[in-house]
Protein backbone atom coordinates (compact mmCIF):
# COMPACT_ATOMS: atom_id res chain seq x y z
CA UNK A 1 0.00 0.00 0.00
CA UNK A 2 2.91 2.35 0.71
CA UNK A 3 4.17 1.93 -2.86
CA UNK A 4 0.74 2.81 -4.22
CA UNK A 5 0.56 5.86 -1.95
CA UNK A 6 3.99 7.07 -3.12
CA UNK A 7 3.02 6.46 -6.75
CA UNK A 8 -0.24 8.39 -6.40
CA UNK A 9 1.49 11.25 -4.57
CA UNK A 10 4.24 11.51 -7.20
CA UNK A 11 1.75 11.60 -10.10
CA UNK A 12 -0.47 14.13 -8.33
CA UNK A 13 2.52 16.37 -7.55
CA UNK A 14 3.71 16.33 -11.16
CA UNK A 15 0.21 16.93 -12.53
CA UNK A 16 -0.61 19.92 -10.28
CA UNK A 17 2.77 21.56 -10.92
CA UNK A 18 2.45 21.05 -14.70
CA UNK A 19 -1.06 22.51 -14.88
CA UNK A 20 0.16 25.54 -12.90
CA UNK A 21 3.33 26.03 -14.96
CA UNK A 22 1.43 25.69 -18.24
CA UNK A 23 -1.10 28.33 -17.19
CA UNK A 24 1.70 30.93 -17.00
CA UNK A 25 4.19 29.60 -19.56
CA UNK A 26 1.92 29.40 -22.63
CA UNK A 27 0.95 33.12 -22.57
CA UNK A 28 4.62 33.96 -22.02
CA UNK A 29 5.64 31.89 -25.06
CA UNK A 30 3.02 33.72 -27.14
CA UNK A 31 4.32 37.13 -25.99
CA UNK A 32 7.87 36.09 -26.87
CA UNK A 33 6.59 34.89 -30.27
CA UNK A 34 8.14 31.46 -29.77
CA UNK A 35 5.93 29.93 -32.45
CA UNK A 36 6.42 26.72 -34.43
CA UNK A 37 7.31 27.04 -38.11
CA UNK A 38 5.24 24.35 -39.84
CA UNK A 39 6.57 23.06 -43.16
CA UNK A 40 4.12 23.13 -46.08
CA UNK A 41 5.33 19.64 -47.09
CA UNK A 42 3.49 18.07 -44.13
CA UNK A 43 0.09 18.96 -45.55
CA UNK A 44 -2.54 21.67 -45.52
CA UNK A 45 -4.18 20.32 -42.36
CA UNK A 46 -1.06 21.22 -40.41
CA UNK A 47 -0.54 24.70 -41.85
CA UNK A 48 -3.22 26.10 -39.53
CA UNK A 49 -0.94 25.10 -36.64
CA UNK A 50 1.76 27.49 -37.84
CA UNK A 51 2.71 29.88 -35.05
CA UNK A 52 1.49 27.62 -32.23
CA UNK A 53 3.85 28.17 -29.25
CA UNK A 54 6.67 25.65 -29.00
CA UNK A 55 9.19 24.79 -26.25
CA UNK A 56 6.24 23.49 -24.22
CA UNK A 57 8.54 20.82 -22.82
CA UNK A 58 9.25 23.19 -19.93
CA UNK A 59 5.68 22.44 -18.75
CA UNK A 60 6.76 18.94 -17.70
CA UNK A 61 10.53 19.45 -17.22
CA UNK A 62 10.27 22.21 -14.60
CA UNK A 63 7.62 20.42 -12.48
CA UNK A 64 9.57 17.14 -12.56
CA UNK A 65 12.82 18.74 -11.39
CA UNK A 66 11.07 20.94 -8.80
CA UNK A 67 9.16 17.93 -7.41
CA UNK A 68 12.37 15.90 -7.07
CA UNK A 69 14.10 18.81 -5.29
CA UNK A 70 11.11 19.33 -3.00
CA UNK A 71 11.02 15.65 -2.00
CA UNK A 72 14.80 15.65 -1.48
CA UNK A 73 14.73 18.78 0.72
CA UNK A 74 12.04 17.29 2.94
CA UNK A 75 13.98 14.02 3.22
CA UNK A 76 11.51 11.83 1.33
CA UNK A 77 14.14 10.70 -1.19
CA UNK A 78 17.96 10.58 -1.34
CA UNK A 79 20.14 12.14 -4.02
CA UNK A 80 22.12 9.07 -5.12
CA UNK A 81 24.40 8.61 -8.13
CA UNK A 82 21.76 6.94 -10.32
CA UNK A 83 19.25 9.73 -9.75
CA UNK A 84 22.01 12.27 -10.49
CA UNK A 85 22.76 10.53 -13.81
CA UNK A 86 19.08 10.57 -14.71
CA UNK A 87 18.62 14.26 -13.87
CA UNK A 88 21.85 15.15 -15.69
CA UNK A 89 20.76 13.45 -18.93
CA UNK A 90 17.18 14.75 -18.63
CA UNK A 91 18.32 18.37 -18.24
CA UNK A 92 21.26 18.14 -20.66
CA UNK A 93 19.11 16.80 -23.47
CA UNK A 94 16.45 19.36 -22.61
CA UNK A 95 19.01 22.16 -22.87
CA UNK A 96 20.27 20.76 -26.18
CA UNK A 97 16.71 20.76 -27.47
CA UNK A 98 16.20 24.32 -26.20
CA UNK A 99 19.15 25.56 -28.26
CA UNK A 100 17.83 23.69 -31.31
CA UNK A 101 14.33 25.18 -30.88
CA UNK A 102 15.67 28.67 -30.25
CA UNK A 103 17.76 28.62 -33.45
CA UNK A 104 14.74 27.45 -35.46
CA UNK A 105 12.65 30.31 -34.07
CA UNK A 106 15.42 32.84 -34.64
CA UNK A 107 16.01 31.72 -38.23
CA UNK A 108 12.24 31.32 -38.83
CA UNK A 109 12.75 27.91 -40.41
CA UNK A 110 13.39 24.32 -39.31
CA UNK A 111 17.20 24.51 -39.49
CA UNK A 112 18.38 24.24 -35.90
CA UNK A 113 21.71 22.91 -34.65
CA UNK A 114 23.98 21.21 -37.23
CA UNK A 115 23.85 17.41 -36.95
CA UNK A 116 27.58 17.27 -36.17
CA UNK A 117 27.19 19.69 -33.25
CA UNK A 118 24.26 17.70 -31.88
CA UNK A 119 26.23 14.47 -32.08
CA UNK A 120 29.26 15.92 -30.29
CA UNK A 121 27.03 17.24 -27.51
CA UNK A 122 25.29 13.86 -27.19
CA UNK A 123 28.68 12.12 -27.10
CA UNK A 124 29.84 14.36 -24.23
CA UNK A 125 26.63 13.57 -22.30
CA UNK A 126 27.19 9.82 -22.88
CA UNK A 127 30.81 10.06 -21.66
CA UNK A 128 29.73 11.81 -18.45
CA UNK A 129 27.00 9.17 -18.01
CA UNK A 130 29.54 6.35 -18.46
CA UNK A 131 32.06 7.94 -16.06
CA UNK A 132 29.56 8.48 -13.22
CA UNK A 133 28.03 5.05 -13.82
CA UNK A 134 31.35 3.19 -13.66
CA UNK A 135 32.70 5.34 -10.78
CA UNK A 136 29.81 4.20 -8.61
CA UNK A 137 30.19 0.48 -9.16
CA UNK A 138 28.29 0.10 -12.42
CA UNK A 139 28.99 -2.95 -14.56
CA UNK A 140 29.59 -2.67 -18.29
CA UNK A 141 27.55 -5.77 -19.00
CA UNK A 142 24.54 -6.31 -21.24
CA UNK A 143 22.22 -8.79 -19.53
CA UNK A 144 19.72 -10.89 -21.48
CA UNK A 145 17.96 -12.72 -18.66
CA UNK A 146 15.59 -14.69 -20.92
CA UNK A 147 18.61 -16.37 -22.54
CA UNK A 148 20.79 -16.37 -19.42
CA UNK A 149 23.43 -14.25 -21.16
CA UNK A 150 25.78 -11.68 -19.63
CA UNK A 151 27.75 -9.99 -22.40
CA UNK A 152 30.77 -8.06 -21.13
CA UNK A 153 31.19 -4.90 -23.19
CA UNK A 154 34.03 -3.16 -21.34
CA UNK A 155 34.70 0.36 -22.60
CA UNK A 156 32.36 -0.24 -25.56
CA UNK A 157 29.50 0.00 -23.04
CA UNK A 158 30.03 3.76 -23.39
CA UNK A 159 29.31 3.45 -27.11
CA UNK A 160 26.24 1.37 -26.28
CA UNK A 161 25.00 4.15 -23.96
CA UNK A 162 25.62 6.70 -26.74
CA UNK A 163 23.69 4.55 -29.23
CA UNK A 164 20.71 4.25 -26.88
CA UNK A 165 20.67 7.95 -26.00
CA UNK A 166 20.93 9.15 -29.59
CA UNK A 167 18.57 6.51 -30.97
CA UNK A 168 15.85 6.92 -28.36
CA UNK A 169 15.92 10.74 -28.28
CA UNK A 170 15.70 10.91 -32.08
CA UNK A 171 12.92 8.28 -32.12
CA UNK A 172 10.82 10.29 -29.64
CA UNK A 173 11.57 13.46 -31.61
CA UNK A 174 10.42 11.88 -34.89
CA UNK A 175 7.17 10.69 -33.27
CA UNK A 176 6.31 14.20 -32.07
CA UNK A 177 4.23 15.10 -35.11
CA UNK A 178 0.56 14.98 -34.05
CA UNK A 179 -1.22 16.69 -31.16
CA UNK A 180 -0.85 14.57 -28.04
CA UNK A 181 0.85 11.64 -29.79
CA UNK A 182 4.32 11.84 -28.28
CA UNK A 183 3.07 12.98 -24.87
CA UNK A 184 0.61 10.10 -24.55
CA UNK A 185 3.13 7.47 -25.66
CA UNK A 186 5.69 8.89 -23.23
CA UNK A 187 3.18 8.58 -20.36
CA UNK A 188 2.77 4.90 -21.21
CA UNK A 189 6.53 4.32 -21.51
CA UNK A 190 7.47 6.03 -18.23
CA UNK A 191 4.58 4.36 -16.43
CA UNK A 192 5.95 0.99 -17.58
CA UNK A 193 9.50 1.80 -16.51
CA UNK A 194 8.23 3.17 -13.19
CA UNK A 195 6.61 -0.21 -12.46
CA UNK A 196 9.76 -2.04 -13.56
CA UNK A 197 11.95 0.25 -11.40
CA UNK A 198 9.90 -0.59 -8.27
CA UNK A 199 10.88 -4.23 -8.90
CA UNK A 200 14.64 -3.60 -9.25
CA UNK A 201 15.25 -3.69 -5.49
CA UNK A 202 18.91 -4.62 -6.05
CA UNK A 203 19.56 -1.22 -7.67
CA UNK A 204 20.80 1.71 -5.59
CA UNK A 205 18.16 4.43 -5.76
CA UNK A 206 15.54 2.22 -7.41
CA UNK A 207 12.83 3.99 -5.40
CA UNK A 208 14.01 7.43 -6.56
CA UNK A 209 14.04 6.30 -10.21
CA UNK A 210 10.49 4.97 -9.87
CA UNK A 211 9.32 8.19 -8.21
CA UNK A 212 10.97 10.22 -11.00
CA UNK A 213 9.02 8.18 -13.55
CA UNK A 214 5.69 8.68 -11.81
CA UNK A 215 6.26 12.41 -11.25
CA UNK A 216 7.03 12.74 -14.97
CA UNK A 217 3.91 10.72 -15.82
CA UNK A 218 1.80 13.16 -13.79
CA UNK A 219 3.56 16.15 -15.36
CA UNK A 220 2.97 14.75 -18.85
CA UNK A 221 -0.71 14.28 -18.02
CA UNK A 222 -0.81 17.96 -17.09
CA UNK A 223 1.02 18.83 -20.32
CA UNK A 224 -1.55 16.87 -22.36
CA UNK A 225 -4.25 19.19 -21.02
CA UNK A 226 -2.64 21.81 -23.26
CA UNK A 227 -1.23 19.56 -25.99
CA UNK A 228 -4.13 17.34 -27.10
CA UNK A 229 -6.07 18.30 -30.23
CA UNK A 230 -6.24 21.17 -30.91
CA UNK A 231 -2.87 21.81 -29.28
CA UNK A 232 -2.31 25.10 -27.49
CA UNK A 233 1.42 24.36 -27.26
CA UNK A 234 3.98 21.93 -28.75
CA UNK A 235 6.68 20.28 -26.65
CA UNK A 236 9.39 21.05 -29.21
CA UNK A 237 12.84 19.44 -29.33
CA UNK A 238 13.29 20.77 -25.79
CA UNK A 239 10.70 18.26 -24.61
CA UNK A 240 11.17 15.33 -26.98
CA UNK A 241 14.96 15.11 -26.60
CA UNK A 242 14.67 15.29 -22.80
CA UNK A 243 12.06 12.51 -22.78
CA UNK A 244 14.07 10.27 -25.10
CA UNK A 245 17.28 10.78 -23.14
CA UNK A 246 15.57 10.03 -19.82
CA UNK A 247 13.85 6.93 -21.24
CA UNK A 248 17.15 5.47 -22.49
CA UNK A 249 18.88 6.31 -19.19
CA UNK A 250 16.25 4.49 -17.11
CA UNK A 251 16.49 1.47 -19.43
CA UNK A 252 20.26 1.28 -18.84
CA UNK A 253 20.11 1.88 -15.08
CA UNK A 254 17.41 -0.75 -14.50
CA UNK A 255 19.22 -3.20 -16.83
CA UNK A 256 16.15 -3.45 -19.04
CA UNK A 257 17.75 -2.09 -22.20
CA UNK A 258 16.16 -4.63 -24.53
CA UNK A 259 12.71 -3.98 -23.05
CA UNK A 260 13.03 -0.46 -24.48
CA UNK A 261 12.41 -1.84 -27.97
CA UNK A 262 9.03 -3.14 -26.77
CA UNK A 263 8.03 -0.37 -24.36
CA UNK A 264 8.98 2.21 -26.98
CA UNK A 265 7.75 0.01 -29.83
CA UNK A 266 5.73 2.77 -31.51
CA UNK A 267 8.76 5.08 -31.36
CA UNK A 268 10.83 2.33 -33.01
CA UNK A 269 8.27 1.74 -35.79
CA UNK A 270 7.99 5.48 -36.47
CA UNK A 271 11.77 5.73 -36.80
CA UNK A 272 12.00 2.64 -38.99
CA UNK A 273 9.31 4.00 -41.30
CA UNK A 274 11.36 7.17 -41.81
CA UNK A 275 14.54 5.19 -42.43
CA UNK A 276 12.84 2.84 -44.88
CA UNK A 277 11.31 5.78 -46.76
CA UNK A 278 14.65 7.59 -47.08
CA UNK A 279 16.42 4.41 -48.23
CA UNK A 280 13.71 3.56 -50.76
CA UNK A 281 13.76 7.04 -52.29
CA UNK A 282 17.56 7.26 -52.49
CA UNK A 283 18.21 3.72 -53.74
CA UNK A 284 15.08 2.84 -55.71
CA UNK A 285 13.51 6.29 -56.34
CA UNK A 286 10.21 5.00 -54.97
CA UNK A 287 8.14 5.60 -51.87
CA UNK A 288 7.09 2.79 -49.54
CA UNK A 289 4.75 5.07 -47.58
CA UNK A 290 2.66 7.97 -48.84
CA UNK A 291 4.56 10.09 -46.30
CA UNK A 292 6.93 9.32 -43.43
CA UNK A 293 7.00 8.87 -40.50
CA UNK A 294 4.11 6.43 -40.24
CA UNK A 295 1.57 8.77 -38.60
CA UNK A 296 1.71 11.02 -41.67
CA UNK A 297 1.09 7.97 -43.88
CA UNK A 298 -2.21 7.41 -42.06
CA UNK A 299 -3.05 11.10 -42.50
CA UNK A 300 -2.52 10.78 -46.24
CA UNK A 301 -4.91 7.84 -46.22
CA UNK A 302 -7.57 10.21 -44.91
CA UNK A 303 -7.56 9.27 -41.23
CA UNK A 304 -8.52 11.91 -38.68
CA UNK A 305 -5.59 13.07 -36.55
CA UNK A 306 -7.34 12.15 -33.30
CA UNK A 307 -8.07 8.60 -34.51
CA UNK A 308 -4.41 8.07 -35.42
CA UNK A 309 -3.30 9.25 -31.98
CA UNK A 310 -5.76 6.96 -30.21
CA UNK A 311 -4.69 3.96 -32.33
CA UNK A 312 -1.00 4.56 -31.61
CA UNK A 313 -1.72 5.03 -27.88
CA UNK A 314 -3.54 1.68 -27.75
CA UNK A 315 -0.70 -0.11 -29.58
CA UNK A 316 1.84 1.53 -27.26
CA UNK A 317 -0.15 0.46 -24.20
CA UNK A 318 -0.42 -3.17 -25.37
CA UNK A 319 3.34 -3.33 -26.04
CA UNK A 320 4.13 -1.75 -22.66
CA UNK A 321 1.88 -4.24 -20.84
CA UNK A 322 3.70 -7.10 -22.55
CA UNK A 323 7.08 -5.63 -21.50
CA UNK A 324 5.90 -5.20 -17.89
CA UNK A 325 4.67 -8.81 -17.81
CA UNK A 326 8.09 -9.99 -18.97
CA UNK A 327 10.17 -7.53 -16.94
CA UNK A 328 8.35 -7.87 -13.60
CA UNK A 329 6.42 -11.14 -13.52
CA UNK A 330 7.94 -13.74 -15.84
Amino acid sequence: MLLLAKTAMAMMLGFIFAISVGYFIIPALRRLKFGQNVSHTIGERHLKKNGTPTMGGVIFIIPTVLSILLLWLRGSITMNSNLMILLFVFLSYGFLGFIDDFLKIKKKNNDGLPISTKFVAQMIIAIVFFYIFMSNGGKSVLEISSLGLNIKLGWTFGLFILFLLVGTSNAVNITDGLDGLCGGLSIIAFLAYGIIAWNTTWLEGYQEIAIFCFILVGALMGFLMYNTYPAKVFMGDLGSLALGGALATIAVLTRHELSLALIGGVFVVETLSSGIQILAIRKFHKKVFKMAPLHHHFEQLGWDERDIVKLFWVVGLLLAMAAITYGVWL
